[in-house]
């Protein structure tokens, strides 16, 4: 189960469909080499075609999300490095806390008073609501050198929609989590399943849990109820279209597979492969599988290191393996973006800092951090033996190999949905897995209040 992705719900103030004529978010040129983006005038050069110049001097901001408590020292010095490197400059950064419920909201707004900061750390909503209004560089114009460094597959599918609809570059992929299968080895062997042969389909994974609910006849469970934490990332593995390419309207129930796997999920619940108290909790698997009490565990890398920490002997016995790629054929990750904004007074700086703060080497440097779990997006940081040379057989080397491996072939594409519109799905989904609707009805009645949120804007 991957973990949810969440955006803030905005006013007309700040919300991410707002229109030219009711917020003023059109742009355009003004004249003496000035353009408008939104209510800010921008230097002509960070927007329309043409590659971006100017000289590599001045001051910049640069923001992160709940960075530097713990890793102060690491992006000091990577500021440090970078002024030293570029005499007369100066970057001051700031941290955001990253309260996930607020986030696109405070940086729409930030967006829309013209104080945006020049460099940002994004995820995939904030970045996509503000390419839409054309607030961030287009990095495939300004930059036409700004792949080179990553992953193919993630570059190609790291792109927003811009104000005209176009799909464009304007964020770097920064680093990712990664997925994967943890799991209980001893309770995945008394129901008679093969730990080292995971599941190559999502059906095959729902088999498995239906295995271990008939062993375990109420004793533990496969995994947690909440269908929350897997739309849409399941149907994004199955290649299941939620939305349209427009993102205007919901399009999941046209394919039979959306309903084959609600009546999975309500067989599975009802036959006690889920927890009965676990259907509408916020609870992730990570307390319940550290104290035994399912047999699969969270998909994120990070969580093997939990387990390790506070739960030595379930870690003994936890084997890790590669997600279902179904019908997509390889995973998808999450990534952090890095962002630089098209209403920054010294943009040409502001790209050069984020360029090299998502370069191969301080990636590279950041994701050996003992104190984190993550993954670069950069092809030869992946190539780095530190991640494609894990030693031992403990969970959490073999995890980091197998993400690393997969990660080459990995896309940034996942779906995303507000918490209305994600909201208005799950509840219809339950209502099926309590057999109180058919997963048919369950389906047309979820689609059906998809789009009558998607057309209100939320």
């Amino acid at each position: 189960m991957r973990t949810r992705r969440l955006t803030g719900s905005l006013t007309c103030l700040v919300v991410l469909s707002l229109t030219a004529a009711g917020c003023g978010l059109s742009g355009g040129d003004a004249g003496d080499g000035e353009a408008t983006v939104g209510n800010c005038t921008v230097d002509q050069g960070n927007v329309g075609s043409g590659k971006l110049s100017g000289d590599i001097k001045g001051s910049i901001t640069f923001q992160t999300t709940n960075l530097k408590k713990d890793f102060g020292e690491f992006f000091n010095g990577v500021i440090q490095d970078f002024e030293k490197a570029n005499p007369g400059t100066s970057v001051k950064w700031i941290d955001d806390p990253g309260d996930a419920a607020t986030f696109t909201q405070r940086n729409v707004a930030d967006a829309q008073a013209c104080t945006l900061p020049d460099v940002l750390n994004l995820n995939s909503e904030t970045a996509t609501a503000l390419t839409k209004h054309d607030y961030l560089l287009n990095l495939g114009v300004k930059d036409p050198s700004s792949a080179e460094p990553f992953v193919p597959a993630f570059w190609k599918s790291s792109t927003m929609k811009d104000s005209t609809g176009a799909s464009v570059h304007t964020v770097f992929p920064w680093y990712t989590g990664g997925v994967l299968l943890t799991y209980n080895t001893d309770l995945l062997k008394k129901a008679g399943i093969d730990p080292d042969k995971p599941p190559t389909t999502m059906f095959g994974l729902f088999a498995d849990y239906e295995k271990i609910a008939k062993s375990a006849k109420g004793e533990y469970y496969a995994t947690m109820a909440n269908p929350i934490w897997r739309i849409p990332a399941d149907w994004d593995q199955m290649d299941i279209r939620t939305l349209s390419a427009d993102g205007r309207s919901a399009t999941f129930a046209e394919d039979p597979r959306t309903t084959e796997w609600v009546a999975w999920m309500a067989k599975l619940y009802q036959g006690g492969a889920m927890p009965k108290d676990s259907l509408s909790s916020s609870n992730d698997p990570s307390t319940p599988y550290s104290q035994g009490q399912v047999a699969y565990g969270s998909t994120n890398p990070s969580f093997v290191r939990f387990v390790k920490q506070n739960s030595p002997s379930v870690y003994a016995r936890t084997g890790v393996g590669r997600q279902p790629l179904d019908k997509l054929g390889h995973t998808t990750g999450a990534p952090q973006y890095i962002g630089v904004s098209s209403t920054s007074k010294n943009a040409a700086t502001a790209l050069a800092f984020a360029k090299f703060l998502t370069n191969a080497e301080n990636q590279t440097a950041w994701c050996k951090n003992p104190n984190v779990v993550i993954f670069p997006t950069t092809t030869s940081s992946l190539d780095d033996p530190f991640f494609q040379n894990a030693t031992g057989d403990d969970p959490f080397s073999q995890a980091r190999k197998l993400v690393a491996e997969q990660l080459k072939t990995a896309t940034a594409y996942q779906t995303n949905l507000s918490p209305a519109v994600q909201k208005a799905i799950v509840s219809q989904v339950q209502l099926a897995m309590q057999g109180k609707k058919s997963p048919e009805q369950a389906v047309k009645d979820a689609q059906d209040k998809a789009n009558d949120l998607l057309k209100q804007g939320s």
